[in-house]
């Protein structure tokens, strides 16, 4: 995998799995442009290393021993509010899949993710993006379907009236988990042009990652 940033991006892993970690470990060291910096065992050993050494992305196991993946989310976003954090999980469990987003994921992929995939997803990461698995973004669009069918007046927030044509299109294929690349080929545009929409949608919606920009853009 060539990357075009001469910057190694700085990976740790936080997987009670020893084969699972040993295999991430060999994944992220063996490709150009990334390394391993770190890698724990469950949640209060990251808690303890990651913020003495902090890594540029976070790639976490949703079920640790001790303490679950949501709940290291949550306190490791407290102590580095901008640390992109990438959940791994083997089960597509929608109750978790919120928590950890709620708790301040930046993404969440299968583990079956085929390793290109995984490191395009750190890429889109450092980039700015939220990846998930398209399964995953299925449960999160169920889920808001779901919300949209209960007994609740839900509205969008005013904000989307601000957007353009082109940037409702944008953030609707963000809301489907879509990749950047995916969307540049389905709205015939370059990739640096849907980073550039992607940044003034955030602003204009005054969110900082896709799971927020979904929120507002489904009502909730």
């Amino acid at each position: 995998m060539t990357r075009r940033n001469q910057k190694i991006i700085q990976v740790a892993l936080v997987e009670d799995e020893p084969g699972v970690r040993a295999n991430l470990i060999s994944i992220i060291n063996e490709a150009p442009g990334f390394q391993c910096c770190g890698a724990y065992t469950d949640g209060l050993l990251a808690l303890k290393g990651i913020p003495a050494n902090p890594p540029d992305v976070v790639l976490m196991d949703i079920n640790l021993p001790g303490l679950a993946g949501p709940e290291c989310v949550r306190r490791l976003k407290a102590l580095l509010p901008n640390l992109p954090v990438l959940m791994l999980t083997v089960y597509d469990d929608s109750d978790q899949i919120f928590k950890s987003l709620m708790a301040g994921a930046t993404g969440y992929l299968l583990k079956r993710t085929p390793k290109d995939k995984l490191l395009a997803a750190i890429e889109e990461i450092m980039s700015g993006g939220a990846p998930m698995s398209r399964q995953i973004a299925r449960q999160v669009v169920h889920f808001f379907q779901q919300l949209k069918q209960a007994p609740v007046t839900v509205q969008r927030a005013p904000e989307i009236k601000t957007l353009t044509e082109r940037e409702e299109q944008v953030l609707m294929l963000l809301s489907k988990g879509y990749a950047y690349k995916e969307i540049a080929d389905r709205l015939n545009i370059s990739f640096e042009t849907v980073r550039t929409y992607v940044r003034t949608i955030y602003e204009k919606l005054h969110v900082h990652s896709r799971t927020e920009a979904t929120l507002k853009y489904l009502g909730h």
